[in-house]
């Protein structure tokens, strides 16, 4: 059953727009997940839908002020649970732990992306052929390993996301793919952006590559600095950065899904 969360009601060039955050539950192999997803409140089978895959602390705030986001753009954001419900870190080590198994195994990894998949197709008004996967740090690296494996949309954006990623088969590779990564991020190393640009270069992928200046791993989230500093963490917010990816995010979207 689906449980209203949130109504926000805004004003936009002087006409009532609004945004609707609700929840859905789901089960896979007998345990429990719950995904949140926003969207105007009049939308169209045609409506473009945005998948979001969460941080390595878990399905919490964060994504979900980026789905109304997305909605009050006149999109649907829907934020995929990989975790399981409730599961969110409260510390880098939980967070590791919660994350790893992903790493090992992409075939679990996409399994519960594509759960999550499954059940954005239920919600009214998404178009399953105007559809985009993004990801923030783990969620970038879950949504770029979805496109090599053949996921079913249109474009992946990967923000300030883990680029180590299972081997491209361009055989399977359809999504454009767009990554925005922070040019100060100690976490991507140069090694591993020249060997992820040589494969998609290799494999004629339609990738675009943009580096940010000055900006370090979760440059996008708000709360990235006082988590950084609290857990001695080398992540911090880019105000400019943010923005400027955002707006990259929007071109790059428009352009790749129709």
């Amino acid at each position: 059953m689906k449980q209203l969360i949130l109504l926000a009601v805004l004003s936009i060039t002087g006409s009532a727009f609004s945004q609707v955050l609700d929840s859905v539950n789901y089960s896979i192999n007998g345990q429990q997940f719950t995904a949140f997803y926003a969207k105007p409140l009049k939308v169209s089978k045609k409506t473009k839908t945005v998948l979001i895959v969460h941080e390595w602390w878990g399905l919490n705030e964060y994504p979900k002020e980026r789905a109304l986001q997305i909605a009050k753009e006149g999109n649907i954001g829907f934020c995929i649970d990989m975790y399981g419900t409730g599961k969110v870190a409260k510390n880098p080590q939980d967070a590791q732990a919660l994350a790893m198994p992903f790493y090992r195994d992409p075939e679990f990894s996409y399994g519960r992306f594509m759960a999550g998949y499954n059940e954005a197709l239920k919600i009214q008004g998404v178009d399953a052929s105007k559809i985009i996967a993004i990801g923030y740090c783990f969620g970038g690296s879950v949504v770029l390993n979805a496109a090599k494996k053949g996921a079913p949309v249109d474009a992946v954006v990967s923000f300030h996301g883990n680029l180590d990623g299972i081997p491209l088969d361009k055989s399977k590779l359809k999504a454009a793919v767009l990554v925005c990564n922070g040019a100060a991020d100690s976490f991507v190393s140069d090694e591993s952006i020249k060997e992820f640009k040589k494969q998609m270069t290799e494999a004629g992928a339609d990738m675009t590559f943009i580096n940010y200046p000055d900006a370090t791993h979760a440059f996008t989230n708000p709360h990235s600095t006082e988590v950084g500093k609290k857990f001695s963490m080398p992540i911090s917010y880019n105000e400019a950065a943010d923005k400027q990816s955002w707006i990259d995010f929007n071109k790059f979207m428009k352009a790749k899904v129709k």
